[in-house]
C-alpha cells in the first residue's frame, strides 16, 4: 500500500476498507468503495474533525459555566459515546483523555454551584425571616395607610426569592400569611368602624346645619351668639363625616353662622354710632368727676360725686369699645374719695378711742401703784426691789406713751 493511501491515525485497504489507529490497535470504521483511497481517507478524517469540533465546542462551554454540572456531565457522556465507536480516523484517544480532563472541571463547578446555592440559600433564609418579622410588625400597627403597601411589597420580594427546604419554608410561609391576613382584617374591621361613625357624624352635622339656617335670622343677639357657641362645639365634638359631604355640610353650618353674626355686627355698629354722643356726655362728667381729686373736703366732694353718678347713669349707653376705658376712670375717682372716706372713720372710730382711752387710765393707775412701791423701797434701803421696781416704771411708762399717741389719731 502506498503512503497515501494511509496517515498517522488510519490507513485504506485494498478492498476500500478504511482503518482507524488507537491504543487497542486497529479497528474498521467502514468502506468508501466509490472514491480513490484518498477520497475514503479524507470522509472519514472529516468526520474527525467534526468530533474534534463538537468536543473544543463543549470544552469551551463547560469552562465558560453555560452549563450547569448536571448538563456538562450528560454533554460529556453523550459526546464521549460518540468518539468511543465513531466511525471516524484521528486521534480518538485523544478527544476522549480531553473529555475525561472535563471531570474534575465539572466536580469544580459543582462544589463552586453548591456552595453559592447554600450561600443563597442563606441569605435568602434571613431575608425571608426579616420579611415575616417585619410583617409580624406591621400586623400589630395601626398604620393602615402604608401598611397595606408595604405589605405588597414584601410579598412581590418574597417571591422573587429562592425557595428552602420545604419544611422551612412552608413554616415561613405560614407566619408570613398569617400576619398578612390579620393585619388586613384588622384594617377591614378599622376603615368599617371609621366608617359607621362617619355616618354618624353625617347624621349629626346635618341636624346642627338645619339648626343653625333656623337661627341665622334671629336678632336675639346675646342668646343666640350663645346657642351658635354651644352648636360649634357639638360640630367640633361629632368629628368628620364622610369626605364627599362634609365640606358641603361645613359650608352649610358656616353660612349661616356668618349671616347671623354680620347682622349682629351691623346693628352692634349701628347702637355705637348712636351711642357716640352719649360718650361725649360721659367724657364731660369724667372732666368734672376727676377734678375732684385730690379730696381737700371729703363730705362736699361725696355729695358732688353722687349728682355726677346720677347724671353719669342718665347719660346712657356708650360704644363697646368705650365702655371699660369710660367705667374705669369713673370707678377710680370713687375708689379714691372712698378710700380717703376709709382712712377718715379708722382714725375717729368711736370704739377704737374709748379702748384707747381705757388703756391709758390702766397705765397711769399702775404706774401710779409702781411709784408708791418704788418710795417704799427706795426709804427701806432695799437696792434689789428698786432695780426691779425701776425696770417694771420705765417698761410702763413707755406703754402709756404709745397709747397716747394712738388715742392722738382717734381725736
Amino acid at each position: 500500500m502506498s503512503a497515501q493511501h494511509e496517515s498517522e491515525w488510519g490507513r485504506v485497504a485494498e478492498d476500500g476498507t478504511v482503518f482507524v489507529r488507537t491504543a487497542d490497535g486497529e479497528r474498521p470504521v467502514g468502506q468508501y468503495p466509490e472514491g480513490t483511497p484518498e477520497e475514503a481517507l479524507a470522509f472519514y478524517i472529516n468526520r474527525f474533525e467534526a468530533l474534534e469540533f463538537e468536543v473544543n465546542l463543549l470544552a469551551q462551554r463547560v469552562a465558560g459555566g453555560a452549563l450547569s454540572p448536571e448538563e456538562a456531565t450528560e454533554s460529556v457522556k453523550s459526546v464521549k459515546a460518540q468518539v468511543v465507536d465513531a466511525h471516524a480516523v484521528g486521534d480518538l484517544g485523544g478527544l476522549l483523555a480531553r473529555l475525561d480532563a472535563l471531570a474534575p472541571v465539572i466536580a469544580q463547578q459543582r462544589e463552586a454551584r453548591k456552595a453559592e446555592r447554600a450561600q443563597r440559600q442563606a441569605e435568602s433564609r434571613e431575608r425571608k425571616e426579616g420579611i415575616v418579622a417585619e410583617a409580624e410588625k406591621l400586623a400589630e400597627s395601626n398604620d393602615w395607610r402604608n401598611g397595606a403597601n408595604r405589605l405588597r411589597d414584601l410579598l412581590e420580594e418574597w417571591k422573587a426569592l429562592p425557595r428552602l427546604d420545604r419544611s422551612s419554608d412552608d413554616a415561613l410561609w405560614r407566619r408570613f400569611s398569617t400576619a398578612r391576613t390579620s393585619y388586613t382584617r384588622r384594617r377591614k374591621a378599622h376603615f368599617a368602624e371609621q366608617a359607621e361613625r362617619r355616618e354618624g357624624a353625617r347624621v349629626i352635622k346635618e341636624k346642627l346645619a338645619a339648626q343653625a339656617e333656623a337661627l341665622a335670622d334671629s336678632t336675639e343677639w346675646g342668646p343666640t351668639a350663645g346657642r351658635f357657641r354651644d352648636l360649634m362645639r357639638e360640630w367640633k365634638a361629632a368629628g368628620p363625616a364622610p369626605r364627599d359631604v362634609d365640606d358641603a355640610l361645613w359650608k352649610r353650618f358656616r353660612g349661616a353662622q356668618d349671616t347671623f353674626f354680620a347682622a349682629r355686627d351691623a346693628a352692634n355698629a349701628a347702637l355705637d354710632a348712636e351711642f357716640e354722643a352719649n360718650a361725649v356726655v360721659k367724657e364731660q362728667i369724667l372732666a368734672e368727676a376727676e377734678a375732684l381729686l385730690p379730696v381737700t373736703d371729703l363730705d362736699a366732694a361725696k355729695r358732688a360725686f353722687r349728682d355726677l353718678s346720677e347724671r353719669w347713669d342718665a347719660a346712657g349707653k356708650v360704644p363697646r369699645a368705650r365702655i371699660k376705658e369710660l367705667e374705669g376712670r369713673m370707678r377710680k375717682v370713687e375708689q379714691a374719695i372712698r378710700g380717703v372716706e376709709d382712712e377718715q372713720w379708722r382714725r375717729t372710730d368711736p370704739e377704737k378711742s374709748a379702748r384707747a382711752d381705757d388703756m391709758i387710765g390702766k397705765l397711769e393707775s399702775a404706774i401710779a401703784g409702781i411709784q408708791a412701791d418704788l418710795d417704799a423701797a427706795r426709804s427701806a434701803g432695799d437696792a434689789g426691789r428698786v432695780k426691779k421696781l425701776e425696770d417694771d416704771l420705765a417698761s410702763r411708762q413707755a406703754f402709756l406713751d404709745m397709747a397716747r399717741k394712738a388715742a392722738a389719731d382717734f381725736s
